[in-house]
């Protein structure tokens, strides 16, 4: 049987479609709904659908009168405030194309990305020297004065047509800058039942960089779609996210693995007694920590696999917690060199050409550019499907060892040292420890000292030999992206040749 997992077809985007128009549909039905509650130095800010509505298209108004023409790239340099979504979909309503960026990125970076992207305008909360740049500047005071503007009305077409364009991580190399079409976020549709169980009336809080499309899409615009209220705490501070829970009665919590770490550490007694459920991406959360979330907490922890290139298309769901299975409309495989691989092999996981979440390409030298294979988009993990169709992630293609001439996974060692019970995190790798002489690696964190012998005896009974680390080390961190996702590249660095 082929490792293949056909939900299709997504439900169809409406021919005639704007992201900024959709988005705030609700800004009709319920104006006087809170939309979000954003913390400003501990201060819940609260904006109503009628209010942002209202903010996003005067302010589109106000980058048309400032020159900003349809397909125009815009730069966004806002951090998690209130002008990043109204920047955001104002500039979607007159079909300009909105580039986030991360305040936290240098000046050298900045440019780097302005050279790659070659944007016609910038909108950020503070100047700074841009190379490369040939476009104009538009500052916060100045973005915020567009708000009391006559509404403009938005764009709609074609929902192929380029809406805003995203970063990768970069954790293995050049950021590259992924192009979407306003068809992605109705195309986000297919996890609020396969995924969050969004209801209009939820509380849905995000405790992540407003740039990164987990955040911007799973915090913002899907709980705005469906009428929701969406909350961003704006720290990582486990005390202030823990209170933020409390004071907005959130329904549903959703992090990066690295925060619900934090927060496990430093749980308060008065646990919330309205969170349904939480959800978790951007890299994988060990076994362990999601027991102890519903230990303390009474409800699950629901992750989902996705990339920049297409969000999440496998995930958890509340009603079956502990599977990754492919999203309802999704066309799924784990592909080898002819195709999809028998049940229970390992091969690229790979998406349907067709999926209306897949990205217009990547802009490279000026242009759009989508590699094909065949009839499926390829991504760089690997893993399998059993014939319940419960998908395993296994790591990247770049990751996999070798290990004496067998073929092994990270993720396959990291459970092991997962279940151990004061094991926090764990990263697996390939290290040389001498010229052409490679070993498998690896490094954790832990509550408190582990015995060496007890982790060897844990991998000897549940690892066949070839897969066994030959070096263990507890470290104080692992290398990460300020999205907490893993930089396995940079685990080598970590190794001491002394440490016992």
């Amino acid at each position: 049987m082929e490792a293949l997992l056909d939900h299709s077809p997504a439900p169809a985007c409406p021919a005639s479609f704007n992201l900024a128009a959709y988005v705030l549909d609700p800004s009709q039905s319920v104006p006087d709904k809170i939309a979000l509650i954003i913390y400003q130095r501990d201060i819940p800010k609260k904006i109503t659908y009628k209010q942002l509505a209202a903010a996003v298209f005067g302010a589109a108004n106000g980058l048309s009168q400032a020159g900003i023409k349809a397909g125009d790239r815009v730069m966004l340099r806002l951090g998690n405030t209130i002008e990043f979504p109204i920047a955001f979909l104002a500039l979607a309503a007159i079909d300009a194309i909105a580039m986030p960026v991360s305040e936290q990125l240098s000046k050298p970076e900045v440019n780097t990305l302005i050279e790659q992207t070659r944007p016609n305008a910038f909108i950020a909360t503070s100047d700074f020297d841009k190379e490369n740049f040939n476009g104009f500047s538009i500052n916060t005071k100045e973005f915020k004065s567009f708000y009391k503007l006559p509404p403009l009305d938005p764009v709609m077409g074609d929902p192929n047509r380029a809406a805003y364009i995203i970063f990768t991580s970069g954790t293995s190399g050049q950021p590259k800058a992924v192009v979407h079409a306003h068809r992605a976020v109705w195309a986000r549709r297919m996890m609020w039942d396969s995924w969050y169980d969004l209801r209009q009336n939820d509380v849905m809080m995000h405790a992540g960089a407003l740039n990164w499309t987990y955040t911007l899409g799973t915090g913002l615009m899907d709980p705005w779609a469906i009428g929701a209220t969406a909350v961003i705490p704006n720290t990582q501070q486990p005390k202030r996210i823990w209170s933020a829970i409390l004071e907005t009665k959130a329904t549903i919590f959703a992090a990066a693995p690295g925060i619900f770490r934090r927060l496990l550490v430093s749980a308060p007694t008065n646990i919330p007694v309205n969170l349904r459920h939480a959800l978790c991406a951007g890299d994988t959360l060990p076994q362990t920590s999601r027991d102890m979330w519903r230990s303390l907490t009474g409800t699950p922890i629901c992750e989902a696999y996705g990339m920049t290139e297409c969000s999440t298309f496998l995930s958890a769901r509340p009603s079956a917690p502990d599977t990754l299975q492919a999203q309802t409309g999704r066309k799924i495989a784990i592909l080898g060199q002819d195709g999809p691989v028998n049940i229970g092999e390992l091969g690229s996981i790979a998406i349907s050409m067709n999926d209306p979440g897949l990205m217009l390409g990547y802009l490279e030298n000026n242009k759009i550019n989508l590699q094909l294979t065949e009839s499926w988009f390829k991504t760089e993990d690997t893993g399998t499907v059993n014939s319940a169709g419960t998908v395993t992630f296994s790591g990247r293609h770049t990751d996999i060892m070798n290990a004496g001439g067998y073929r092994v996974s990270p993720r396959e060692v990291e459970i092991v040292f997962e279940r151990h019970p004061k094991v926090l995190e764990v990263a697996v790798t390939e290290i040389e420890v001498k010229p052409d002489v490679t070993v498998i690696a690896a490094f954790y964190i832990s509550t408190t000292d582990i015995a060496f012998n007890d982790l060897v005896e844990l991998v000897q009974t549940q690892l066949a030999r070839y897969k066994h680390p030959r070096v263990i080390q507890r470290v104080k961190a692992l290398p990460r992206t300020p999205n907490g996702k893993l930089i396995r590249a940079s685990l080598p660095k970590l190794w001491n040749k002394n440490y016992d």
